[in-house]
Parts: C-alpha cells; sequence; structure tokens
C-alpha cells in the first residue's frame, strides 16, 4: 500500500538539516503524487522500488518534483491552529489562550522556544528538488502538451530552478545568512557545514530565478490557446517565468533595504529593474476589483496572481479566522487598532493628518479607505448576511468567550462566505496561498524607485502606486504634490513619499505576511513592534448612544535580535559551524 506523502512529510519535518531519508521514503511520496496532471491523489504500484527505476519511469520522475512544490510555505495557520504571521506584528492579536503566536511578541522568542521553525521543512524539500535536477538529463520523460522531449525537460528543469530559489529565499528571509544547498548531499559527507555569506545566498538565488526564467517554463498561469506559454487548469499552482522573477524582486527589495544593503552590495536601483522588469511584460495587471481579489473559486489563479501554492477544498481557514458567533468559529486573528488606523479616510488622508476633516473619532469607521470593511470585520459590518457585533455584550464582543476578538475586531480578508462549518453537512470553498501577486510588484518597484531616485523619480512612483488606489473596490483619490489643500496630498519630499509608500505597503498587503519582514528590513522593529498594541472596546448606553474608548491589549517586546529567526538549539546542537545569530 502506498504511503501517503503529507504523512512522510510530516515525519520528516522532525529531521535534521540535509534530510538523511533515502529512496524508499521520497519514492513512497512520489507514489502518492506520481500523475502528470499536478499534485492528484492516486498512486501506480505498491512495493519497492530502486532509485533507478524512479529516473526510467515517467510518472515516478515527475512524482519527485511534484512532491517538493508541497514545502513552500503557506500562511494561514502557521501553528496549525489558525495562527497567522500578521499576530507577530502590529497588525494584529491571536485569541488563542498561551497563543504559541505570542512567543514573536513577548520576549521569548529564542532557540528553545520557536515559532514558525520551517528549517527542516525547506532543506527537505530543496534535497529533492536537488535530486530532481542531478537526474533529470538521463531521466525517461513522455513529453506532454505537443513539447518535444527536449522542450518538457527544460519545462521541469525551469519549475526545479525556481524552487530551489523560492525555498532557499525563504530560508534566508527568516534567518538571514544560511548554508546554501546547491547539491544532494550524501550521508557519507561532513554535514557540519558553515553558513554562505549573505552575498554569497543573494546571488546564488538570483542565478536561480535566471536560470529559471531561460527554460521553457510558461510565462504566466492562465490557460490560453497557446498552451507553451501558461499553464492548463489542472496544473495551476506550478512555477511561471513571472513567478521566478518575482522571487528576484523580492529578495533584491529586501537585499537593498537598510537591514541588508552592507551585506549584499545589491542598491535600490537593481530593486526597481527587477520590479520593473515584471512590468515591462505587461502579462499581469491588478484585478479589476479588490473585492474579488480573494474571492477564490474558479477564478484562483487570476490575472493579478503570479504564484500561489495548490488549491484545496477547504473552511479551516473560516472556521479558525470568523467572528465567534458565526457557527462557533474561532475568530484568531483579531486586527490591532493601529492597523485600522493605517486605512486612510476617503478623501486620501491619514487620520493623523491635521487637514483631515474627514475623520471623526465618534463614528470612526465612515468615510474610510474601502479596502478596510473588505479586510477587517469591524463592528456593524456585514459577514455572511449579518452585522458583526464586537461592542461589549455582542454577540461577537470582547469577553464573549474564551475565544473572542481581544482587540474588538476580526479578520475578514481571504474568508469565502460561501463557506459553512460546523453543519451537518459542510460547504468547502477552493483557495491557495497566494505567495506573489501583482500589487506588491507595483509596490516594490515605487518604493525601489523612490529609494533609488528620489523626487527626481515622483511622477513615476506614484503613477504605480496610484495605480492600485485607483482600481475598482478601492476608488481612493491620486496621490498628488501639488495640491496642499487637496485630496491625496503627500509633500515633495523623499521621506514624505516613502512614509507614503510605506503606508500604502501596510494597507494593501495585510495580513499576507510582509509587514513582518518589512518593519525588519526598513530596521523601525523597535519603532513600531517594542510597544504596546491596542483595540477598540465600543459600548453602547441606554438611549443607543455609541462610545469608543480605545484600549492597551498585550504589551509587545522587540529586540534587535529579533531581524532574525534563531536557528533552533536542535539545528546548532548537529551543526555547530552554522553558528547561532547574534544576540541568541
Amino acid at each position: 500500500m502506498a504511503i501517503n506523502y503529507i504523512h512522510i512529510i510530516s515525519l520528516k519535518k522532525q529531521m535534521g538539516l540535509f534530510s538523511k531519508i533515502g529512496f524508499v521514503a521520497l519514492l513512497a511520496i512520489s507514489l502518492a503524487s506520481c500523475k502528470k496532471d499536478f499534485l492528484q491523489d492516486g498512486s501506480i504500484t505498491d512495493g519497492a522500488i530502486t532509485g533507478e527505476q524512479v529516473w526510467k519511469n515517467d510518472a515516478y520522475a515527475r512524482g519527485v518534483l511534484n512532491s517538493a512544490y508541497f514545502h513552500v510555505p503557506e500562511g494561514f495557520s502557521i501553528d496549525g491552529g489558525g495562527g497567522m504571521l500578521a499576530s507577530g506584528t502590529d497588525e494584529a492579536v491571536n485569541s488563542g489562550i498561551n497563543a504559541t503566536m505570542s512567543i514573536f511578541t513577548n520576549g521569548t522568542w529564542g532557540p528553545v522556544r520557536t515559532v514558525d521553525d520551517e528549517y527542516s521543512n525547506l532543506y527537505d524539500g530543496l534535497r529533492k528538488v536537488n535530486l530532481f535536477l542531478e537526474n533529470l538529463p538521463n531521466a525517461e520523460i513522455i513529453p506532454t502538451d505537443g513539447l518535444t522531449a527536449a522542450e518538457d525537460k527544460s519545462r521541469l528543469e525551469g519549475q526545479a530552478y525556481f524552487l530551489r530559489a523560492s525555498l532557499h529565499f525563504e530560508l534566508v528571509k527568516r534567518y538571514g545568512a544560511i548554508t546554501l544547498a546547491p547539491r544532494v548531499f550524501s550521508r557519507e559527507e561532513n554535514l557540519n557545514l558553515p553558513k554562505n555569506t549573505y552575498k554569497e545566498c543573494v546571488d546564488f538565488i538570483v542565478a536561480d530565478c535566471d536560470r529559471a526564467v531561460a527554460t521553457n517554463i510558461p510565462v504566466f498561469t492562465r490557460e490560453t490557446t497557446a498552451n507553451k506559454f501558461a499553464w492548463r487548469t489542472g496544473d495551476y499552482g506550478r512555477a511561471t517565468k513571472t513567478a521566478a522573477m518575482g522571487v528576484k524582486s523580492r529578495l533584491l527589495l529586501y537585499a537593498a533595504s537598510p537591514q541588508f544593503a552592507a551585506q549584499s552590495g545589491v542598491t535600490w536601483q537593481q530593486a526597481a529593474d527587477a520590479a520593473k522588469a515584471i512590468i515591462d511584460l505587461n502579462v499581469h495587471s491588478l484585478r479589476t476589483n479588490y473585492a474579488n481579489v480573494f474571492n477564490f473559486g474558479a477564478d484562483s489563479y487570476n490575472v493579478e496572481v503570479l504564484f500561489a501554492t495548490r488549491a484545496q477544498n477547504r473552511n479551516d481557514i473560516e472556521q479558525q479566522q470568523a467572528p465567534i458567533s458565526f457557527d462557533g468559529a474561532n475568530g484568531r486573528t483579531n486586527p490591532t487598532q493601529e492597523m485600522v488606523d493605517a486605512f486612510e479616510t476617503a478623501n486620501g488622508r491619514l487620520i493623523t493628518d491635521p487637514a483631515n476633516t474627514q475623520y471623526s473619532e465618534s463614528n470612526p469607521y465612515l468615510n474610510r479607505d474601502p479596502r478596510l470593511g473588505l479586510t477587517i470585520n469591524h463592528n456593524g459590518r456585514i459577514f455572511k448576511g449579518r452585522a458583526v457585533q464586537t461592542f461589549v455584550g455582542g454577540a461577537d464582543g470582547l469577553n464573549r468567550n474564551i475565544n473572542a476578538t481581544k482587540t474588538g475586531y476580526y479578520m475578514r480578508k481571504f474568508l469565502s462566505e460561501a463557506a459553512t462549518w460546523n453543519q451537518q453537512s459542510n460547504t468547502l470553498a477552493r483557495r491557495p496561498w497566494v505567495v506573489q501577486r501583482y500589487a506588491e510588484i507595483l509596490l516594490n518597484y515605487a518604493e525601489a524607485l523612490n529609494e533609488a531616485q528620489g523626487i527626481a523619480a515622483v511622477t513615476e512612483v506614484l503613477r504605480v502606486v496610484n495605480l492600485i488606489r485607483a482600481r475598482s473596490g478601492v476608488g481612493m483619490p491620486a496621490l498628488q504634490t501639488t495640491n496642499p489643500a487637496g485630496n491625496g496630498y503627500v509633500a515633495l519630499t523623499q521621506v514624505a513619499i516613502r512614509e507614503r509608500i510605506h503606508n500604502e505597503r501596510r494597507v494593501e498587503l495585510c495580513f499576507e505576511g510582509h509587514r513582518f519582514y518589512d518593519v525588519r528590513r526598513w530596521q523601525q522593529g523597535e519603532l513600531f513592534l517594542n510597544k504596546p498594541v491596542t483595540g477598540m472596546r465600543i459600548t453602547i448606553d441606554g438611549s443607543g448612544a455609541i462610545f469608543y474608548d480605545r484600549f492597551t491589549v498585550e504589551n509587545r517586546v522587540f529586540q534587535p535580535k529579533n531581524n532574525l529567526y534563531p536557528f533552533s538549539q536542535n539545528t546548532v546542537n548537529r551543526q555547530p559551524a552554522l553558528i547561532q545569530n547574534t544576540g541568541y
């Protein structure tokens, strides 16, 4: 009986740096994912097979590559209980009692108390990719989709290079400099290896991104009549040229930022050029209506998506994140008042702007950026046909039960209103985790270009940001520098424009996992993360008058060492040459 690859991956997460797992376990994984259609269920045969047989069998060989995709982390639940990276930042608080996510923020984060430790998982994935790359030249691949054998092998090779770049980047963004895995390491080798330099890591990942782009992988995901240039429906979730370019764009943006620039040698202009290369291809665009960006289903891999993980039919996201009065949901991710305050008013001004006459503390959700109501369930917001009640005493209010919001808010982003849970018969919604989307690329470009050229590039910088603000469902006034009394005004300085780009990124990409790394690469962790986070206590008196009172929810701790993840003590014990990150 074939072994389910998900069980194998779960067991393998307990293993060390370079997995010593042999072909028997690896091929058991492949058996469950060996069909040519991407990551479908089923197996071909039972019994032991040799490594040589794997590469002489088209389905087995493809199964090795297919299984590597499962090592790309997703962000819906990084603790297994609905915890999202947002709760490790000033975006949100986790409602769970003694939530694992609090390790990020309460000063206990360290080598023996880790969270989001994907170290072994990512190296296990790298081992599979390297096995595939080393054996692909002699593998007996049966061409598909009208491709020649050489074209199909090139397409497979491109996916492998993309995955190797992506998995390395997932390590680098967490730990900084790491030990590169450019090949398969054998069990006979000395695996007590030191880190490569940060620059070596960046250069290697960039090279793999460029290698992927140079192969025959499709340019984009969406199926067209020219199938050599796009994936067919059954293959959505695979690598594309623009996905590889997207990894390069994010990597260079991080590498050019204050946290890493001295180590990487990467310039802001290089980061701007990497994002601009994607824009210039003109194959991606913003989804017409922001309300539909995360409206998953048949259109999960839409024109805005550069790369997303495999799609699954599920309702656990809603069950973990919806307000508590909705069929016993857990309401795990509670946006902070700081996150709510980041949304501008409808006139395109920050609520802290002294010239902003549109914001009212007695009616704080009126006349706000529409993205507020599309990403956060606040009091009175309609969800699944009825109003959310976060006021004290309301069905979703503070202290209502052990899962109730701690901040007065619940996350709305990613939730499907069609999904049901805790019913006799439940409805699932099909969705992936979107790793990269075009809005991020536009923001990468705007940020890097502003840093590289300052106000000399202000016209182009604001043009790109305003594409995001102008789309249907958002409709925010364009940022402009010429009329101080007008809507969307921003002072004509590099610093002022930087702050608005940072805020636009905070709002547009909220809860998608960016804020955690953005504040670190900007070296602003002590500014934003080393202070209390607040919520909103809403009370209603006997006359029906509503009162809004900000209150402290949690005190937060951030130290300079927290700019990087700690290597777990088990990892350092196995690999002393790695050397623990500074401060841990």
